[in-house]
């Protein structure tokens, strides 16, 4: 180099491994906050919730007559998945006087769970977060992980860090003040997990929908605990998406544009659900199909009530502007999970996500304005 250089090297030990609980029920939620306590006895709690989440009552019940420090977020959903609202937290929990010694509960649903978990591993440069996912795309998928973030102006989820939770704690009877809408779009993730890696759940799921429509308590329960199964099978394989994690976004690439492109009048699920039906279209223009699988992932998502085509006050112009600031872009495109079969990914040359050229895609979308 023509110069003196000293140069050192440092070496980072690996991160001891880790494992977090799961537990699911039925009227657990109750009993949670003298089970946090007593197995976080030196953490100061913090709790994020949202303002629906305190009208259903879901935050009396966790924390009883105790005053802890919460932050309430409202409104309620995505429009308050932003930076703005991360930073309100931390400072709150400043204003408390909180330091590295805090945990913070995350009570409710994905976008809760979300920026709780995003904030917890930011604030000191990282607090535990305890995951009470109250909804059924968080119990299903957005709890389990430690995938957290927020949106940006741009796109979905651009700022965002792995922060595992210190444990899951699932309630599936606090569903019941789900309402209607919001509880069948977050079974698409449920719907999803079967799709990409489990045909005996699909068939489940197709044998009991009028029981899950109706919110079965016992049948929840049984999804809760095969969707975690799943889920945490394929993140200790693969805890920051690295290749196999990447099945998880099946239905989600363009479901997320779709999603962002409507100005998130469309639910996560109700996106994800028009991701799905597009990524079948995608198969076939491939030569992927030899089975019946797309007509039975679409006739399980219309029982579900879910959409299946793109509105059409939504450009496909925008769409694929979206499609081009994915997060998991390589050179400005995406590439897209697809299915070998029902219940399994396709993975080629030892990759679980895949190139799928620009005309291909813009004639998939065009076929999904029916």
């Amino acid at each position: 180099m023509g110069l003196n250089v000293q140069k050192l090297e440092v070496t980072v030990p690996a991160v001891a491994a880790g494992s977090y609980p799961i537990a699911i029920g039925q009227g657990i939620l109750g009993g949670l906050w003298g089970t946090i306590r007593q197995q976080w006895p030196k953490h100061n709690p913090f709790i994020v919730t949202d303002a629906e989440l305190v009208q259903a009552g879901h935050l009396k019940t966790l924390a009883g007559s105790e005053d802890v420090p919460t932050y309430t977020i409202n409104p309620a959903g995505e429009v308050s998945k932003h930076i703005q609202t991360v930073v309100a937290i931390v400072e709150a929990m400043e204003k408390q006087c909180l330091g590295r010694d805090s945990i913070i509960i995350a009570l409710g649903g994905g976008t809760v769970g979300d920026i709780a978990g995003f904030a917890a591993a930011i604030f000191k440069r990282g607090v535990p977060v305890v995951q009470i996912p109250t909804t059924t795309v968080a119990q299903a998928d957005s709890s389990v992980g430690g995938k957290t973030g927020v949106d940006s102006s741009v796109s979905k989820n651009a700022f965002g860090a792995f922060w595992q939770p210190a444990a899951v704690y699932i309630d599936v009877e606090t569903l019941k003040t789900l309402d209607d809408r919001q509880y069948r779009a977050g079974l698409v993730e449920s719907v999803k997990h079967a799709a990409i890696r489990d045909e005996a759940y699909f068939q489940f799921f197709e044998n009991n929908i009028e029981a899950i429509c109706k919110k079965d308590m016992a049948v929840l329960e049984e999804i809760a605990y095969k969707n975690c199964r799943i889920k945490a099978d394929v993140v200790q394989a693969d805890p920051t998406e690295k290749n196999l994690r990447r099945i998880l976004n099946y239905g989600h690439t363009i479901g997320h544009a779709v999603e962002s492109a409507s100005g998130f009048r469309l639910l996560h699920g109700e996106s994800v659900a028009i991701g799905m039906v597009a990524a079948g279209k995608l198969e076939t223009a491939m030569g992927l199909v030899s089975d019946h699988r797309i007509e039975r992932i679409e006739a399980i998502l219309k029982k579900l009530g879910m959409p299946t085509t793109i509105p059409t006050d939504i450009p496909k112009e925008k769409i694929i502007e979206l499609l081009r600031t994915d997060k998991k872009a390589v050179g400005k495109w995406p590439r897209f999970v697809l299915l070998e079969s029902l219940g399994k990914a396709l993975c080629r040359d030892g990759q679980w996500a895949h190139e799928v050229p620009q005309d291909i895609v813009e004639q998939c979308l065009d076929a999904m304005y029916e």
